[in-house]
This record gives structure tokens, sequence and C-alpha cells, in this order.
């Protein structure tokens, strides 16, 4: 017999499970902020741009290797929800090998296309040489941090959210400490940069792998003749490969974005790139407290209880209003004091401050844009979510290179505002389509 939750205890379901993914998020930008400020203080403004204009590329795989373990989360769930817990391990063990395998072959060939890609980004020629370094050796970590983003997947979706805080809070020690001796101490630049980042999300995948064998028996990684059971697979992809294209497809329309930022020259570029660097740390509890949303709509879903699912979406949509608004009254007056930490000169500070106080006007919008998109891809309704998220980067692209005449280098904040808008609405009409399915 299902235990009833009131209110309260829903509210606390989501906090206690959404916190140490905040934390875990927050934790694991410090990959890109320590390297951002040790080497913006130590090397200057030029090494700074540098590893900033390499965040799209990156950022191509890291999403796209998000997107799918999201998907492949929403499975996990389902079966942990339904009660399916001795298939668990084989989804596990399968999903380490395909996703394992296909990033290495992936970063192999990012590897030899990096000079191409910085080409093709329109990246500023003082940069370009300390970009194609820093490039190549973050390429190494990227199978790594692949295997790491299964076992993630699967440790959220049954509910053991503290796993992978505990995870990159020791890899992000490391990083941090490998980035003062390499940058700071041995000076080694951009490069030294590049390998504390590798070697940290090296150590962070061991252990998390080492954390599930002793803690998870369910989860244990293991050869048998079931490993590559096709109905296993067929039903991964089905639900991994919508978000792993919006994901792709987002980051390949950001290649787009950074061609179009870079010309405004290497002050904006700084400014701009070193601003999403702090405002990916900002949005985090918005983009969890939808993760945590999903997690629990698909445990729901997976135990059918139709009931537990509107009360998850009405709570989680009040908490997210709430922590939206907490954020923009922050970000508003702090936004240039948190560019000038990273070392950069005063006109680039002056840009940074300008863009927040624009795009911090809109973060309600994203917020309940992700508390709908929570209860969508929970009930299974990846495509849809996939294709809205897809839609709204296009309109957001079109933004950016038509209507640059009107504010210049801020139409940066102004087309991301205003795509958010965009999908916001899209995710509330199929909400209203998909209601009566969970009356």
């Amino acid at each position: 017999m299902k235990r009833e939750l009131g209110k309260e205890s829903l509210v606390l379901v989501l906090v206690r499970f959404s916190l140490p993914l905040i934390l875990s998020g927050m934790l694991q930008q410090l990959y890109n902020w320590a390297d951002a400020f040790i080497v913006g203080n130590v090397e200057g403004e030029l090494a700074l741009a540098a590893i900033g204009a390499t965040g799209t590329v990156v950022n191509f795989y890291i999403m796209a290797m998000t997107g799918f373990t999201m998907g492949l989360s929403i499975l996990f769930a389902h079966k942990y929800g339904g009660g399916e817990t001795d298939i668990i391990h084989r989804i596990l063990s399968t999903f380490v090998m395909i996703v394992g395998c296909a990033f290495l072959a992936f970063t192999v060939a990012g590897m030899f296309f990096t000079s191409p890609l910085l080409s093709l980004l329109n990246t500023p020629g003082d940069i370009t040489g300390l970009a194609k370094t820093y490039l190549r050796i973050i390429f190494i970590g990227i199978p790594f941090l692949a295997v790491y983003n299964v076992y993630f997947a699967a440790l959220r979706a049954i509910g053991d959210s503290k796993a992978p805080f505990w995870a990159i809070l020791f890899s992000s020690v490391t990083n941090v400490l490998l980035d003062i001796l390499f940058v700071a101490v041995l000076r080694w630049g951009v490069e030294g940069a590049a390998a504390a980042t590798v070697v940290s999300q090296i150590l962070m995948m061991v252990f998390i792998i080492c954390y599930t064998i002793k803690k998870h028996p369910m989860l244990r990684f293991r050869f048998d003749r079931h490993m590559m059971d096709m109905a296993t697979i067929k039903e991964g992809f089905r639900l991994g490969m919508p978000p792993m294209i919006q994901s792709s497809v987002g980051a390949f329309g950001s290649l787009f974005l950074q061609n179009f930022m870079n010309g405004f020259g290497t002050q904006t570029v700084a400014a701009i790139t070193t601003a999403y660097r702090v405002d990916t740390i900002i949005l985090l509890p918005i983009i969890n407290l939808g993760s945590a949303i999903a997690t629990m709509v698909a445990q729901a879903n997976g135990a059918r209880d139709k009931e537990r699912i509107r009360k998850f979406f009405k709570i989680g949509t009040l908490l997210m209003i709430g922590i939206s608004l907490a954020l923009t009254v922050l970000v508003i007056p702090t936004g240039g004091y948190l560019i000038s930490m990273f070392g950069v000169e005063a006109e680039a500070a002056r840009i940074g401050r300008d863009f927040f106080q624009r795009i911090a006007a809109f973060y309600v919008i994203y917020g309940l844009s992700m508390a709908v998109r929570g209860v969508l891809e929970g009930v299974g309704d990846v495509t849809f979510s996939s294709i809205a998220g897809i839609l709204s980067l296009i309109a957001r692209i079109i933004m950016s290179y038509t209507l640059v005449a009107f504010s210049g280098n801020m139409i940066i904040a102004y087309a991301e505002g205003l795509s958010w808008l965009l999908l916001l609405l899209l995710y509330l009409g199929r909400y209203m389509v998909k209601r009566r399915e969970l009356q």
C-alpha cells in the first residue's frame, strides 16, 4: 500500500533531492571557474578569452552526452518506480559500453578537426593558438566524463543524489589544487588548466564507480549474455535520443551564436563567455529543480500514481517561481562585480554587467518552462520537449542576427530571454494537450 504524502512532505522530497544536485552542479562548474579565474588573473585576458572561445565546442560534446543520459535517467526511474529493479544493472552495463565507446570515437574525431572548428567559429586570431592547445587536451577527458554521466543518471533515478555530490566535491578540490600547481606555480598556462580538468574528470569517474559498487549492488557493472539485449537498447535509445538530438542541435546552434559573438571583438568574447560561466552557476537551482521534478514524476509514472504527478507539478512550480525571483533580485545588482572577479578589464566588466541586468529579467520565465518540461519528460514525452527546445534555439539564432541593429551586443541577452518565453508557451501548450492523461 502506497504511503500518502502531504504537501509539506512533497516539498521536502523535492528540496532534499534537488539540493545535492544543485551543489553538485555548482562544484562541477568549478572546473570552468577555476580555469577561468586562475588563468585570467595569472595569464591575462587573452588566455581567458581563449578558454572561453572553446566553450561551445566542448559543450557540444557535453550537451550530447548529458542529453542522452538524461533520457536514460527517465528509463531508470520508470523501472525503479515500477519495481523492476532486477533489470537496472543490465541497462547500466549496456549503456556504459555504448556511451563510453561512442564518445571515445567522437573525441578522436574532435582532436583531428580542432583547427577547422576554431576557424569555423571565427575565433579571433590573437587567441586561436591558445584555444587550439587548450581544446586538444580537454578532449582527452570526454570519454571518462561520458561514463561518469551514465552512473550519475542511474544514481539520480533511484533517488541517490548525494553520491554525485561527493564525486564532484572530490574532483573539484583536485581540480582547484592542480590549477594552482600547474598554472600559478609551474606557469604552464592554458595547457596546465586543461590538464588539471582532465585529471579531475578521470578521478571523478573512478570515484563514482567505486561508490556504486560498494553501495548499490543493483547498479554493478556486469558482463553477461543479456548485456547487449536489443529490447533494452531500443528502449534506452527511444528515451535518450530525442534529448540528445536537442542538446546536440542546441550545442551546434551555439556554434553560430559563438561566431556571432566573436564578431563583436575580444572584449565582448571575454565578457559574455565569462558571464555565461557565472550564469551557468546561477541557473543551477532552476535546472536541477526541473530535473528533480522530472525524476519524481518519472518514478510516480512508473508506479502509475497520477495524483502524485499532479502534486509534484503544482508544488514544483511554486518552488520554481520563488527560486527564480530570488535569483533575479540577487543577480541584477551584482552581475558586474562577479565578472570583475575574473581579471577582465573595465570595459569587459561593463559589458558583463549590462548583460546580467537584461538576462536576469527573464529568469522567472525560464524557471516556469523548466517546471513544465520536468513534468512532460517525467511522463516520457521527451520527443516534444526536444522539438520545443530546437524551435526555441532556431528563434534565438534568427533574433540574434536580425535584431542586432536595435541593441548591439546586448541582443545576445534579449534573444535568449525571448527564446525562453517561446519555450514556455510551447511547453504549456503541450501540457494542456497531455493534461487529460494525468487526470
